[in-house]
């Protein structure tokens, strides 16, 4: 979704992948993925398949590990240079000052603790870890980092980064991005101060399962803020409505679940998650900040007050309600879906929850389907009432309710697995039929009119698997939008089978095939 936002000036450190991982890393993971389907063994066993490195490859970590824990862990091997978590797989690249410290790190007899659960160790194919240019020097650092938030399922603003950060050291300014997933940079007051906070945060969830931080230093050593708003913030300077330090609102970090009410701004944030180094006892004394209250910086500012969103600059005859069902379940569960017979063109969708409706405007709004820019925001309905139903173009109702449908993705015991990610070239596809090939999916999305892929590929099977699942890229992410629309939940007969195969689509992570 191509986006005008306000970024202060700044640029992210890095070209990260769609999914906040960095080449290097993807890689890494997948030799990993490799080794440990080929019943590779760990540590001593497979040493001498990987040539000697000081960086080291972990894997099997805990879900509640952060660098810290690693740090504490290893330490005793060696002084460690540098360190890049990859928590969604829970896996982490640890770069030591000398090969000899690797070497003890991978090839001890001892079982190697990492906050309480074993974890197992190779030597990296990398002979060490890509920084950004003015952190090559392993003792120095820099006192703005570069925040990446994987699985964004609430919203992420200054005063939420404010929240998480400042509790570590002193923060002055706060950049957001939204142009490749969710990024952020925190300028800290001191090296040190953004030292520490690394230490503790790298790895952690802002809210309970989701919003996870991987943080790298970032390039720029300074951050330039035009205007203070829930996308950028200078806290160096001035602001309205301040108040005596103490006398504002407390907040923790990190910050829990995410609050099952709208923001009020006498109603504290839910107690500090697990995820976080730091002890709720320790927060007390360091969390408190004066709250500014701009208007765009709560939730209920951003008019996500709402479960219903409304939908404009549909096509007048190739969208109907199951379409925009496919389109929207990506980001909530649908409720109910309303064609409005007084505006053409436009529906109301109601969703799980207001969090599913902030998720839906804030990565549906300006894509193009069809030919036409969507304009998606939240309404002032509360709810969608099935009135006036008459017959689309496509001869189908324009009223539906999908509350039942299996189709949803965030009632199950899944749910938590579910990526929240904004519309690309690549799609991930699966519950397809295990025969499913790319000359059968190239002629469907012929029979469908829509724009044909341009690469398949299909994960490798189980030899028990009953179906198939993989990633499909197209030309352009228009194109990709289109076939997800039409394709998503198309039922795929096969011969000699009672049931057909509901094929699901999603926007995947990566960025290409």
């Amino acid at each position: 979704m191509e986006e005008k936002e306000h970024d202060g000036g700044q640029r992210p450190a890095k070209r990260l992948r769609i999914g906040g991982e960095t080449e290097e890393e993807e890689e890494e993971a997948v030799r990993s993925s490799r080794r440990h389907k080929s019943g590779e063994k760990d540590n001593m066993d497979d040493d001498h398949r990987i040539p000697p490195s000081p960086v080291v490859h972990v894997r099997g970590l805990a879900e509640a590990v952060v660098e810290a824990d690693l740090v504490e862990a290893l330490n005793k091997f060696g002084n460690i240079c540098y360190v890049m978590m990859m928590p969604f797989k829970r896996q982490a690249l640890v770069e030591f000052d000398s090969m000899d410290s690797a070497e003890c790190c991978v090839t001890t007899s001892k079982a190697i603790l990492v906050a309480d659960q074993r974890a197992f160790f190779n030597f990296s194919t990398s002979k060490r870890i890509t920084r950004p240019a003015n952190a090559d020097d392993p003792a120095g650092g820099n006192k703005v980092l570069l925040l990446s938030v994987q699985n964004p399922l609430y919203p992420i603003t200054t005063d939420v980064l404010y929240a998480v950060c400042n509790p570590a050291g002193n923060v002055l300014r706060i950049v957001i991005f939204r142009r490749n997933g969710i990024q952020a940079m925190v300028e800290f007051e001191s090296v040190v101060d953004a030292r520490r906070a690394k230490l503790e945060l790298n790895g952690a969830d802002i809210y309970a399962g989701c919003c996870t931080l991987k943080i790298e230093y970032a390039r720029p050593n300074k951050l330039n803020v035009i205007r203070n708003d829930s996308s950028s913030w200078d806290y160096s300077k001035p602001f309205p409505l301040r108040r005596d330090r103490g006398k504002g609102r407390q907040r923790q970090a990190i910050l829990g679940d995410y609050p099952s009410y709208s923001h009020d701004p006498q109603c504290p944030l839910p107690p500090t998650n697990s995820r976080c180094r730091r002890s709720s006892r320790d927060m007390q004394d360091t969390v408190s900040y004066p709250l500014h209250l701009h208007k765009s910086s709560s939730f209920v500012g951003l008019g996500a007050s709402s479960s219903v969103t409304m939908v404009s600059g549909l096509h007048p005859t190739k969208m109907n309600c199951n379409r925009v069902f496919n389109l929207f379940c990506l980001y909530g569960n649908v409720e109910k879906v309303k064609f409005m017979k007084s505006i053409p063109g436009t529906s109301l969708v109601e969703m799980g929850d207001e969090y599913a409706a902030y998720r839906s405007v804030s990565h549906l709004n300006g894509i193009k389907v069809f030919g036409t820019k969507l304009n998606v925001c939240v309404s002032k309905q509360q709810a969608v009432i099935p009135s006036q139903v008459f017959e689309l173009p496509d001869g189908s109702s324009s009223y539906r309710d999908f509350s039942l449908t299996r189709n949803n993705r965030f009632s199950s015991a899944q749910s938590g697995r579910n990526i929240i990610q904004a519309p690309a070239t690549v799609l991930h596809f699966y519950n397809a039929p295990p025969t499913l090939s790319q000359h059968q999916m190239q002629k469907l999305c012929s029979e469908h009119d829509v724009p044909t892929l341009v690469k398949f590929k299909a994960f490798d099977a189980k030899s028990n698997s009953k179906t198939l699942s993989g990633l499909l890229e197209f030309e352009s992410k228009t194109e990709a939008v289109e076939a997800l629309t039409v394709l998503n939940h198309h039922q795929i007969r096969i011969p000699n089978t009672s049931n057909p195969f509901t094929l699901k689509l999603c926007f995947s992570t990566s960025s290409r095939l």
